[in-house]
């Protein structure tokens, strides 16, 4: 690993330390080394700064595919100083036009169009009056001359008064997205507690297809600068497509969660007896979602590997835990590792004690790689508590050997895929349909995508049963993005309530869990 002081002094450590390594390898072969890369940062660094005055301090916002573009353009805009906001690219009009209103970014860069959707058109009307600026780039950045670049920015990342160089929205447990500060330490410590449990070396080659716009995504970009191994970058998971890219790449690392993993046993059980899918894979990095514990187990038996090795952690606080290549396979099957290096974890039981060893309780976490804070001050006082701790709202239970192992949320979001869908969002837009009078949207548990959503509806009085393609239409037209949309819907009589009147959700999911 590289003692650099921050993430563009890495980049060009990095490049005088193996100039001619591979950095980057994407779904159509092309490549980029360590040292192609640093100077393609600084001339596409050199054409911003000259034709769209990005600087030290500027919020650029970006929502580009998992291209070597994208990962030239975070080199660029950290060369520069610049605040950067990655976006998810499944997010639309709602989410980004929520971010552009709250960021407030000089500068949006987005493609033309991808996936089938005008990213263009989006973008132009989100930022119409607003001050921002669009960029338009199909892996077409613009370029410079880096004589004519201002010197980089020298901040120490260890510093307490480091700036805030990060921009991470996350959808939480709100109907609007959170916009969670970072500075390049987060970053580091990230990545630095990933690799050491998956003992990453120079001559690995990992999975990065999911999107880099996820900080999971940047954590990578850094790992791979900071010990010199190859990201094999796909701009969308494709079964179909994306495992032939890793077998073509030689993968060694194969991540990204429960979802790619069903995939990945899929197509081996697909191939003749005797052949390995991925012949030089050492682990299957895991994390974002639950998985079924006998899935670690499946996965070593017929794929290879140590198996399943998954971390713990959210947008506000990056890879907390880590599981070890070195853990026994109880562990691996059945927590998310033990606290990285920097880290201390606290559980607290609902009665606000200190959990004991496989007692239940709330995560809280201190460590370098905390948020600063939301965009929307707001929003800290419930994200910390009295003592500095940040909450997580997951509830977990820590082993004698210091693993942990996530038992449920606080927090109302179901992930599926790895992504947040926020459950009052959902239940706020089925609110508004004339048919509903109440509505629960609840998790279940899902071995194939991690967890689905189920709409529990109450009818209206004088209405017809709401029908699912009825539910559909209407989320659709309110603007939800079709990952956000629930896979099931029940029709109920009355919702189970507490005295309060607060829904009891746990009762629901155990009538409908299958």
């Amino acid at each position: 690993m590289l003692d650099s002081r921050n993430i563009w002094q890495l980049i060009a450590d990095r490049a005088q330390a193996t100039p001619d390594a591979a950095m980057l390898v994407d779904q159509d072969g092309r490549r980029i080394t360590f040292g192609e890369y640093a100077a393609r940062c600084e001339q596409v660094a050199a054409g911003l700064h000259a034709n769209h005055g990005i600087g030290e301090g500027t919020v650029v916002s970006w929502q580009l595919p998992t291209w070597i573009e994208s990962v030239v353009l975070v080199g660029a805009l950290r060369r520069l100083g610049a605040i950067q906001n990655p976006i998810l690219p499944i997010y639309r009009d709602r989410e980004v036009g929520f971010i552009v209103k709250q960021a407030k970014p000089a500068l949006l860069v987005v493609p033309s169009s991808f996936g089938g959707f005008d990213f263009a058109d989006m973008a132009t009307r989100l930022t119409d009056g607003t001050g921002t600026e669009v960029l338009v780039s199909d892996k077409d950045l613009p370029s410079g001359d880096p004589a004519t670049l201002p010197a980089a920015p020298d901040d120490d990342m260890e510093a307490e008064d480091s700036p805030v160089r990060w921009i991470f929205y996350t959808s939480g447990t709100t109907s609007d997205p959170k916009g969670a500060r970072h500075g390049d330490i987060a970053i580091r410590t990230a990545a630095r507690g990933m690799a050491a449990g998956l003992q990453l070396a120079d001559d690995d080659r990992s999975a990065l297809a999911f999107p880099f716009t996820h900080i999971g995504g940047i954590t990578w970009m850094y790992a791979g600068l900071d010990i010199g191994f190859t990201n094999i970058l796909d701009q969308a998971f494709d079964p179909a497509t994306t495992i032939d890219v890793l077998r073509r790449e030689d993968v060694t690392h194969a991540g990204a969660g429960t979802y790619f993993h069903q995939t990945y046993m899929k197509a081996q059980q697909d191939l003749p007896d005797g052949e390995m899918l991925f012949p030089h894979v050492r682990t299957f990095p895991g994390g974002g979602a639950p998985k079924p514990p006998q899935m670690h187990y499946t996965m070593k038996e017929q794929l290879g590997g140590v198996g399943i090795v998954s971390g713990y952690g959210l947008t506000e606080a990056p890879i907390l835990t880590m599981g070890s290549v070195d853990d026994p396979d109880e562990a691996l099957a059945h927590s998310e590792g033990k606290s990285v290096d920097g880290v201390t974890l606290r559980l607290v039981t609902l009665d606000g004690k200190d959990a004991g060893i496989d007692e239940e309780g709330e995560v809280r976490a201190k460590g370098p790689q905390i948020t600063r804070g939301y965009l929307d001050p707001v929003l800290d006082r419930e994200a910390f508590d009295d003592d500095g701790w940040f909450v997580t709202g997951d509830l977990g239970k820590l082993d004698a050997d210091g693993n942990l192992r996530i038992t449920g949320r606080i927090k109302d979001i179901i992930i599926r895929k790895g992504e947040n869908i926020p459950a009052k969002e959902v239940e706020d837009l089925l609110f508004a349909h004339p048919k509903v009078a109440d509505v629960a949207v609840i998790g279940l548990q899902d071995d194939t995508v991690g967890e689905r959503a189920c709409a529990v509806v109450v009818t209206a009085e004088g209405q017809d049963a709401l029908t699912f393609e009825e539910m559909k239409q209407h989320l659709v037209g309110q603007g939800l993005i079709t990952r956000k949309l629930p896979e099931q819907l029940e029709i109920v009589d009355t919702l189970p309530r507490n005295p309060s009147g607060k829904i009891l959700k746990f009762k629901l999911q155990e009538q409908y869990q299958d």
